[in-house]
């Protein structure tokens, strides 16, 4: 028999804990329809300051856990998720923004394979959330969708299902508001199996505790850096995209502007020039950056790393293997036109005006294919560090393999076989 257990966290939720307690406690014949048979609920008091203990004490079938201190949204949810009983684990705020009458279609997802599963509070019902929110929350869940790959709703909802045993995956988690969306920020990463169904959403009974903009900072900042720990090149490597790719929109256009007879630069011209080195030498660095950070997750991990930018790779090997031949060219690229332009210069053929740009192209060209070098050297290194593990493993029991065939065909193990007298050893 599939066992419930709902938590609710509660600090000064007088107003709202006995109506949600009391809702919660109800779908107990609901939940039966989907085959969950037994129903927990547990309170967690979060050193609330006004009548909440007593309120949820009073009420009939309410586990009451209390924390002397306040230890924040995340820090109550993980105490209940730490004492729950059940295989199945929901939890949903104290103050009537969440309806727990949805339960039961939760569970049934999680029951039919879903890891975890969310009440999206963006997916099409209906809503009575802010602008300001309803926008924070598309922005995040977008964010999230890029960074992870997997188009997802709704990052921050209050209101889930998970299976119990997923918790070693998702943990740790962060004591305040943002447990939410770095618990779907680890699960999008660790390749859980994750659902949305649609729920509305109310206002809340009370003030609202959460602060658009300090909250907001703490998703974002959260999200990011949780993503960082799996796929650093998803992030990095789009960041180092966009700045090759401006350098190479503005090396388009400079040409576009040469073969249309245009030979001098204005102050913009000049701007675009340098803007152009800035972006392809901190692109490239970028984006090897991320590169160096994927494998150095994957030792960490000990897992093989997550290669490429995209769900299907642009290139038959992983774009830091080019690295070598890129930087090279690059080098010889640089040089040849510093070397070229110099000369025409110092004799005579070029004037000043003409040699700083070509100067500056050569300085470009070197220093992107010195950092394309530089880092293909050091992420060979790494890649050999991130499969050492594996190799060994592969080649001690192609080893072992080996002595077992080598005995198994010994003279010895042979006359045994063939039923051959053995001779004494004397």
């Amino acid at each position: 028999m599939t066992t419930l257990s709902v938590v609710i966290p509660a600090y000064n939720e007088e107003d709202g804990i006995a109506e949600i307690a009391n809702r919660v406690l109800a779908i107990r014949d609901d939940l039966k329809e989907v085959d969950v048979g037994d129903l927990e609920l547990l309170v967690v008091d979060d050193g609330s300051k006004d009548r909440t203990v007593a309120i949820a004490n009073s009420i009939e079938g309410v586990t009451l856990i209390q924390h002397e201190k306040n230890k924040g949204y995340g820090g109550a949810l993980k105490t209940g998720f730490s004492q729950a009983r059940g295989e199945l684990i929901g939890f949903l705020d104290a103050d009537g923004t969440y309806p727990p009458e949805y339960f039961p279609r939760l569970c049934e997802e999680a029951l039919h394979g879903s890891d975890l599963v969310i009440g999206s509070r963006m997916a099409g019902a209906d809503s009575d959330m802010p602008k300001t929110r309803r926008l924070g929350n598309f922005f995040f869940a977008n964010l999230l969708s890029i960074l992870g790959r997997r188009k997802i709703t709704d990052s921050a909802s209050g209101m889930r299902v998970f299976k119990r045993e997923i918790l070693s995956q998702i943990y740790p988690l962060p004591d305040g508001l943002n447990l939410t969306p770095v618990m779907s920020t680890r699960a999008v990463h660790e390749q859980l199996t994750m659902t949305e169904v649609p729920i509305p959403y109310s206002e809340r009974l009370g003030d609202s505790k959460l602060s658009v903009v300090h909250d907001g900072r703490l998703f974002l900042e959260s999200m990011v850096w949780t993503a960082l720990t799996y796929n650093p090149v998803r992030l990095f490597g789009l960041l180092g995209v966009a700045g090759v790719s401006l350098a190479g929109l503005i090396v388009v256009g400079l040409v576009a502007a040469r073969l249309a007879g245009i030979t001098t630069l204005g102050v913009w011209g000049v701007a675009a020039v340098y803007t152009a080195l800035i972006a392809a030498v901190s692109g490239v660095s970028i984006f090897a950056l991320g590169v160096t950070f994927n494998y150095m997750v994957s030792i960490f991990y000990k897992k093989p790393i997550r290669q490429g930018l995209f769900k299907k790779p642009v290139f038959k090997k992983p774009l830091n293997h080019h690295f070598g031949w890129m930087g090279v060219l690059g080098l010889l690229f640089g040089v040849i036109v510093g070397a070229t332009s110099l000369i025409l210069a110092v004799s005579g053929y070029w004037p000043l005006d003409r040699l700083w740009f070509y100067l500056l192209l050569s300085a470009m060209a070197f220093l992107v294919g010195m950092q394309l070098l530089v880092s293909w050297m050091l992420l060979r290194v790494l890649e050999e560090l991130s499969v050492r593990e594996t190799q060994v493993a592969k080649d001690l029991q192609g080893y072992d393999r080996k002595e077992n065939k080598t005995a198994s065909q010994s003279p010895a193990s042979v006359a045994v076989q063939s039923g051959t007298p053995q001779p004494k050893v004397s």
